[in-house]
């Protein structure tokens, strides 16, 4: 069974319907990591000090063959249309440990999509 890891950089107010759009297309649960960023619109300032916008850093690791669907669900539920509302991307994963209570479902949902 093969994985990928889908990454996304969010505001922190559109974290949760992000992981439920994900999670309803098919993923089974997501790491949250609150960081701090700064993109091609620069931080603002305030009496000298860089105001650095807070961020959500979702990680979802997913079934190979369920990316798309949870990358387009991501895409649409975060208005990433729309300037400075986040991204997503897509790493490749070579192994994985801890999954084994949980391939008896992965491969039920196989056996469901393919069979």
């Amino acid at each position: 069974m093969k994985f990928k890891m889908i990454l996304s950089s969010v505001k922190p107010d559109i974290t949760d319907n992000i992981v439920d759009s994900a999670k309803a297309a098919g993923a089974t649960g997501a790491t949250i990591i609150p960081a701090r960023g700064t993109g091609i619109r620069e931080a603002k300032t305030f009496f000298g000090l860089t105001l650095e916008a807070q961020t959500d850093i979702i990680m979802f690791l997913v079934e190979e063959h369920l990316v798309d669907k949870i990358l387009a669900a991501i895409k649409e539920a975060g208005q990433f249309h729309k300037p400075g509302t986040g991204i997503a991307f897509v790493l490749p994963v070579e192994q994985v440990a801890g999954l084994e209570s949980q391939l008896d479902e992965f491969k039920k949902r196989v056996k469901e999509t393919y069979f």
